[in-house]
């Protein structure tokens, strides 16, 4: 299992390093931002390539280029890497943004090594999810779950490991809603909310990306209960 590791400050490098280099992880190391996005680059397609798991770890202050432009960079071009993000500021909009530019979970500085340990293994779980059938769709849209990603037709518009798990959790309950406490229990393996309305920005990331491919498909929000897709048609 690969770890692409981008941390500037060589102390905490050395002694993640270290750490995971002693649980069998295989970690690169890049200590800027522009270096960290051709890394990161090649580090996708690797692991894509090699059907590996792997996980980016990615600092928030970075010099050359910050951990939040690498990241949406990354997902601007086409990587679904998984990327857990780090930072000093563990201020509530810091999270919620990290998470809006692509990163798919985000852990304040200072950190238990075993709780990184944790959400890098979960990442690697969500990653390596058997799926079950091949295809689900909703209306002409079909879910494509080898990319990760959404068709209808030729057009493919590609989804995060967490945004695939909560649009099949969707799927799954087409017609009823489903509560925010269970979306954040299969889909982030938690039963409370520690990132505030963490659920609200994937939904809406997740909705921009249905609706893009269908205007018509649409995730519904029942106020103080969850949210639903449409029952399919009759």
């Amino acid at each position: 299992m690969d770890i692409l590791l981008i941390e500037d400050d060589p102390r905490v490098a050395d002694f993640l390093t270290r750490g995971l280099t002693a649980e069998g992880y295989s970690v690169q190391r890049r200590a800027c931002g522009r270096t960290g996005l051709d890394a990161a680059e090649r580090f996708a397609r690797d692991c894509r390539d090699r059907a590996a798991l792997g996980v980016v770890i990615l600092d928030l202050m970075l010099p050359g280029m910050d951990g939040l432009t690498l990241c949406q960079a990354l997902r601007q071009r086409g990587h679904e890497v998984p990327v857990l993000m780090l930072s000093a500021l563990g201020e509530s909009h810091e999270r919620v943004e990290g998470l809006r530019r692509g990163a798919d979970d985000y852990l304040p500085k200072p950190f238990d090594f075993d709780e990184l340990l944790a959400r890098i293994e979960a990442l690697m779980r969500r990653a390596a999810r058997p799926m079950g059938s091949p295809a689900a769709t909703i209306g002409a849209v079909t879910l494509d779950r080898a990319v990760p990603g959404l068709r209808n037709g030729a057009a493919l518009v590609a989804l995060t490991a967490r945004e695939m798990a909560l649009i099949e959790l969707l799927v799954a309950a087409r017609g009823a809603t489903v509560s925010r406490e269970r979306i954040l229990a299969r889909v982030w393996q938690a039963d409370r909310d520690p990132l505030t309305n963490v659920v609200d920005v994937y939904v809406s990331r997740l909705r921009r990306k249905l609706e893009e491919l269908d205007p018509r498909l649409r995730i519904v929000a029942i106020r103080g209960l969850g949210y639903r897709l449409p029952p399919p048609d009759p």
